[in-house]
């Protein structure tokens, strides 16, 4: 075969395999949910104080339990349900650096401990979430970090036994939070209960154990307030 020819086929190969690579890497962050929303979005004004809040179906969900929460304050929700770190990390510029906040609340590490990509160890779910950390403050944006919320099983992935690592991952971050002078927001010693999960019925249902009905997001809602209001 002409070597010329080879060198097309080749290059053809790699550019179609980079393409792939690209819509997978769209596909898997999941670019498009906020895209239309972010385009529409103009800049803040100079008086402006917006807040961003970063995470998955607990901060999605939260919007819509609770929506005059984030209505009356003008927070902007960014949640994406069943998201991992490394997902949020992915398109933590689109949806959080170029709406140019002045705060960012980032609640993740769930999904992660879940295994909904697979096994992942807690320090690199703590580096992620230090990473979208360390970015923020880059730019200026001021960083709440908040616990990841108590649970002792995932309904959609049970027998993991999570407790411990969600302990164990809280610690890092706080941690991590106090070293580098950023907010901490411990959600997770005000919902837990002695077994190391979200109160039932006082805080999740008992067919959810992860996720906090409209009682829960209020003790959040109160926790993550005092902190904006020290971030700002």
């Amino acid at each position: 075969m002409n070597k010329a020819i080879v060198i097309l086929i080749l290059i053809f190969l790699i550019c179609t395999a980079n393409a792939q690579n690209k819509i997978d890497i769209n596909q898997y962050a999941n670019f498009e949910k906020y895209r239309e929303a972010n385009t529409k979005l103009s800049l803040p004004s100079k008086t402006e104080t917006r807040v961003v809040f970063m995470g998955n179906s607990i901060t999605e969900a939260w919007k819509n339990k609770s929506p005059d929460f984030f209505k009356k304050n003008g927070y902007i929700d960014r949640g994406i349900s069943g998201q991992v770190t490394h997902q949020m990390l992915l398109r933590f510029k689109a949806d959080v650096i170029d709406l140019k906040p002045k705060v960012v609340v980032i609640l993740a590490g769930t999904n992660d401990i879940a295994q909904n990509s697979g096994f992942v160890t807690i320090e690199a779910i703590a580096e992620n979430i230090f990473s979208m950390a360390e970015l923020a403050d880059y730019h200026r944006i001021k960083v709440i970090l908040c616990s990841v919320l108590p649970a002792i099983d995932y309904p959609w992935h049970p027998g993991l036994k999570p407790a411990q690592k969600i302990v164990e991952l809280n610690e890092m971050l706080k941690k991590y939070a106090l070293e580098n002078n950023f907010l901490y927001v411990d959600y997770y010693s005000n919902m837990v209960d002695d077994k190391g999960g979200l109160k039932v019925p006082d805080y999740t249902s008992q067919d959810d154990l992860v996720h906090p009905n409209l009682t829960g997001y209020k003790i959040m809602e109160r926790l993550v307030e005092a902190a904006i209001d020290k971030a700002i």
